[in-house]
């Protein structure tokens, strides 16, 4: 398991990359989503990692690492002392140490450097991802470490890359924020996990983030970059009840990266509907003034529980899959076929509550 240099070159500027905090709200989290696909196997690796309350004032202060491994088997582990942690505030650079022989100020290291001083903990730029976390429940580490080769951010390719949410996004009057920061790239590296080596080249990468003061109190969300015969093709879909100021709107999207373009279906510029079971099956579709898309993701999963922030700390109300089927259609208005794709890798989501009843929304927000 040899170590590589950090990977210092930066193809893009993604919006909100940087670290979010203002330094005084404790009410606070930051979190961020690396998603790691080995088709060959049919397994995926995704790693979560939050911090909570940076002031430290509160009993569920500090941080954490979840991680969904091979046939969506999860591990925890809190990281407690928040002086450990770190985060750049004008791009993607951020880790918090655990155990380590180091007494130095928590900074981003050479990927060798942080195997031989780290025990537990994490860091992770815009083409690194590295950690080591202990299992208790194995008596054994968990450790990771894969370079990341972008290919696609949030945008056309040839363009500035976009805010996830719209421009309104740089205004703080959303909650919480949400940026895709890499909807597609290529990873090398490994994983040691439940005592087994999983060596790759190639292997499509996806990342993203949230910060605030809570996750939406409803949500759902479908994410895919490993598809059949279509190696140059990603998609991220969600939607959710966020908080604008001192009320709540139920919002979609839709954002797919194809051969070098960018397809959005946003409230700005598409009507976005959905049909969503509290488990098993997502419908989404929707339409702007050139393209129209239809997407259908079902599970025989039952999936597994992770931790997301609320008020009262990390709580187990988020359903995940990994290994959802998802298809896909997309035409141009005329009715001709651009994209029609499919994976039995797709990740599929439900979160936050009531989920009692399936939840339909056509769009119109009326």
């Amino acid at each position: 398991m040899n170590s590589s240099p950090i990977i210092q070159k930066k193809d893009f500027d993604v919006p909100h990359d940087g670290y979010h905090w203002n330094n005084i709200t404790n009410n606070y989290f930051e979190g961020w989503y690396y998603r790691l696909t080995l088709p060959e196997i049919n397994q995926t690796f995704a790693f979560m990692y939050s911090i909570q309350d940076p002031l430290g004032k509160q009993a569920n202060s500090g941080g954490a690492v979840q991680i969904l491994g091979i046939d969506e088997t999860y591990l925890c582990r809190a990281i407690a002392n928040i002086d450990k942690f770190f985060a750049a505030r004008d791009s993607l650079s951020f880790g918090h140490w655990g155990k380590t022989s180091l007494r130095d100020k928590p900074l981003l290291l050479s990927p060798a450097k942080f195997d031989r001083h780290i025990t537990e903990g994490y860091q992770a730029t815009a083409h690194l991802n590295q950690g080591s976390i202990y299992d208790p429940l194995h008596n054994e580490y968990c450790r990771w470490e894969y370079q990341i080769e972008p290919i696609y951010g949030w945008g056309n390719s040839s363009q500035p890359q976009q805010s996830t949410a719209g421009l309104l996004s740089y205004l703080p009057i959303f909650e919480p924020g949400w940026q895709i920061t890499l909807a597609h790239g290529l990873a090398a590296g490994w994983i040691e996990w439940k005592g087994k080596l999983y060596q790759f080249d190639n292997a499509p990468a996806y990342s993203e983030k949230n910060w605030g003061g809570s996750f939406p109190s409803k949500w759902f969300w479908l994410n895919c970059n490993s598809f059949v015969d279509q190696s140059d093709l990603a998609i991220t879909a969600g939607g959710g009840i966020r908080q604008v100021l001192w009320w709540e709107e139920e919002v979609a999207l839709i954002g797919i990266h194809y051969r070098g373009k960018f397809y959005e279906f946003a409230p700005w510029n598409s009507q976005v509907g959905w049909e969503i079971e509290p488990w098993g099956k997502w419908q989404m579709q929707a339409v702007s003034s050139e393209f129209e898309v239809s997407l259908t993701g079902v599970t025989d999963s039952l999936g597994t529980y992770v931790r997301t922030p609320t008020a009262k700390g990390l709580v187990f109300n988020c359903r995940d899959t990994t290994q959802g089927q998802l298809d896909l259609e997309l035409r141009d208005r005329n009715g001709k076929l651009i994209i029609k794709a499919n994976s039995n890798l797709a990740g599929l989501e439900v979160g936050g509550d009531p989920w009692n009843d399936i939840w339909r929304s056509d769009g119109r927000g009326d």
